[in-house]
């Protein structure tokens, strides 16, 4: 079950009951009046039929189905019993406005509807159950109070299952957060007496060498910067909805030589789409390793376009001479056709490349959010 469907269950459990309650007084109300009935026989088989949908959906909503596909259901079951009332009452009864087949056990499908769906649910429902009971009616001036009374109190319910999933989910993103939070620190005392100390050590002893050891200290001191930001700031989480924040993601690659800009607000994207950015623009940044110099800077930049994500990784080296790319390929060097352009193309995205002989390298990468 979903964590923000749990707080819920309670009122789930008074809808049934209040079903199962009207379902008893509907059906004694029935039998008592039975020789009233045009058609005896079909008032006992709608009471029965009543009888047998309440314990379908006592099993169905609490037994993991889906919720909203139930309470739809449920709505159109509802209305069929309201339109067997012409059948099944009598010209006296339809006469003087005696209550619908179902009476007061319909409005149980608008609730179901207003606590699976919200708001827009429980008015929906108003709305095809309310057109339903005008349709039947002899008189519909005498409705109006049971429809004023039936769309209120969908709206309320509607509208506070709205808020209880809202706040469900705004505490279970606290709570996750204060536990991410204690178990990052956990962490860093431990990571900070080991690892931090030693790549702090190499940094610095690396640097006072010189030579090799200096490429090595300047490492070091990439993936201690690295570390401490993981530590400090922990990794992009993902959500219930399966998002992550890919501004939040980029950051994590951020070093002493190694600027990202982002927006200060979240880019929420799908979780996976978020890694495979990620790993184009770690892809494009071991380049500027590779090609350019372990000390080499690079900037990477993120853009909220609004309809879509622009990512772009810049370098200031010597830039990549015509041909080179293609002929990479072609000798079987797949680097970045496959961990760059390919990744990119999978996703729906296009990738550009802007260089040229002292004016550097830089990625281009643009992803409609309707394609990720």
């Amino acid at each position: 079950m979903n964590e923000a469907e749990r707080p819920l269950e309670p009122l789930w459990r008074g809808l049934l009951f209040y079903r199962v309650l009207t379902l008893v007084s509907t059906t004694v109300v029935v039998f008592v009046t039975l020789d009233a009935y045009a058609s005896p026989a079909g008032a006992v088989a709608v009471q029965a039929g009543m009888a047998a949908w309440t314990a379908v959906l006592a099993r169905g909503y609490f037994g993991g189905r889906p919720r909203r596909r139930l309470a739809l259901v449920d709505l159109v079951v509802t209305c069929g019993v309201i339109a067997t009332t012409p059948l099944v009452q009598s010209a006296a009864q339809i006469a003087a406005d005696a209550p619908v087949s179902g009476s007061i056990w319909t409005p149980c499908a608008v609730l179901a509807c207003a606590l699976a769906a919200g708001l827009r649910g429980g008015l929906g429902g108003a709305v095809v159950l309310c057109s339903v009971l005008l349709a039947v009616s002899a008189r519909w001036q005498d409705e109006v109070g049971d429809i004023q009374l039936i769309v209120l109190v969908a709206a309320s319910i509607g509208f506070a299952s709205t808020v209880l999933r809202r706040q469900a989910e705004r505490l279970r993103v606290a709570v996750a957060s204060q536990a991410a939070m204690a178990e990052r620190e956990r962490l860093a005392r431990a990571v900070h007496d080991g690892v931090l100390q030693v790549l702090g050590y190499v940094h610095r002893r690396g640097a006072a060498l010189g030579g090799d050891a200096a490429t090595l200290a300047v490492l070091a001191g990439e993936q201690e910067v690295a570390l401490r930001t993981l530590l400090t700031t922990g990794g992009a989480p993902t959500d219930v909805h399966g998002d992550r924040d890919l501004a939040d993601a980029l950051r994590m690659l951020g070093s002493a030589r190694v600027s990202v800009s982002t927006p200060a607000y979240a880019i929420r994207m799908p979780a996976h789409v978020v890694e495979e950015l990620v790993a184009v623009v770690g892809a494009a940044l071991a380049n500027v390793a590779l090609h350019v110099g372990p000390d080499a800077a690079a900037w990477v930049l993120v853009e909220d376009l609004g309809d879509g994500v622009e990512v772009s990784v810049r370098d200031e080296g010597p830039g990549i001479p015509d041909g080179r790319l293609a002929s990479a390929a072609e000798q079987g060097r797949l680097g970045v056709s496959r961990s760059m352009i390919g990744r990119v193309r999978d996703l729906g995205g296009t990738i550009t490349c802007e260089t040229g002989p002292g004016r550097g390298t830089e990625w281009i990468v643009r992803m409609a959010r309707e394609q990720a």
